[in-house]
């Protein structure tokens, strides 16, 4: 059997929305692929820092983090993207004159603006502390990040704080005034194309399955691309094969589907 390399979204994906946990079923499929000879990577939008001990405890050969801005594998670092200093600078000043909640991502800490009282902002701040994720504010003086997310409040001035980012990254719409922001040049899809290169594996070795409409990039870049039942239905059209839901065995579904396992 040839080799073949798996690409896995989180959160709707391999993770309980619904639970908050990863089902026996989806972590016995993604072992008996490995046995197979299969490669299988976590290709996710969240970085290093945000993968807690439900993702790092399975048995995955690497990760892909950050929307393609971070590469691991067997704990071997293959690509970390680091925005300038001046880069940075620029973020957190529009950020603060654009008026809009944010979320700075790192590989190492995430952080928080320590004055926002903003409900989705504190509800995020206490759950990733409750994952015992690495959490600083935007004061810090060591301050180190890869990406963003940010929230449009009522007085926000989006316009401006797109037009003056719009050369440095690419705005992902995640829906309910809620924007993920990563470097120009990186993407799910990216972290895919680099793997394959260094694998030496073609895109008909690849496999990409997700959900949402940030894992647009991976599903429409691969040869077989699987959605989720439970996925943003706009993406139905535009995969290769749909899967049960992932509280249904979404993901043996597919695995059996393509013969994987």
């Amino acid at each position: 059997m040839n080799k073949s390399i798996l690409f896995f979204d989180i959160d709707g994906t391999i993770l309980s929305e619904k639970t908050h946990v990863i089902s026996e079923d989806t972590k016995e499929a993604i072992e008996a692929a490995r046995k197979k000879g299969h490669l299988a990577f976590i290709n996710t939008g969240r970085t290093l820092e945000e993968l807690d001990h439900r993702i790092l405890s399975l048995e995955f050969d690497g990760y892909v983090c950050g929307c393609g801005t971070y590469i691991m594998h067997k704990g071997q670092v293959l690509l970390n993207n680091l925005l300038s200093k001046e880069c940075m600078e620029s973020v957190l000043t529009d950020i603060k004159d654009c008026r809009l909640e944010a979320c700075l991502e790192g590989t190492t800490t995430v952080y928080f603006d320590s004055n926002s009282t903003n409900t989705r902002i504190c509800k995020l701040r206490e759950s990733m502390k409750n994952r015992n994720i690495n959490l600083g504010t935007f004061d810090d003086e060591n301050i180190e990040f890869t990406k963003l997310t940010i929230w449009i409040q009522n007085d926000s001035d989006y316009k401006t704080f797109f037009q003056r980012q719009k050369d440095t990254f690419t705005f992902i719409d995640r829906g309910n005034q809620f924007y993920e922001i990563v470097p120009k040049g990186f993407s799910k899809a990216t972290g895919i194309q680099f793997l394959l290169n260094y694998f030496n594996l073609s895109l008909a070795d690849a496999y990409a399955f997700g959900d949402s409409t940030n894992d647009l990039p991976m599903l429409e870049y691969v040869t077989n691309s699987v959605a989720m039942g439970n996925s943003d239905p706009s993406l139905f059209s535009l995969v290769s094969f749909v899967t049960k839901d992932v509280d249904d065995n979404g993901i043996r579904h597919a695995l059996e589907h393509y013969k994987l396992i």
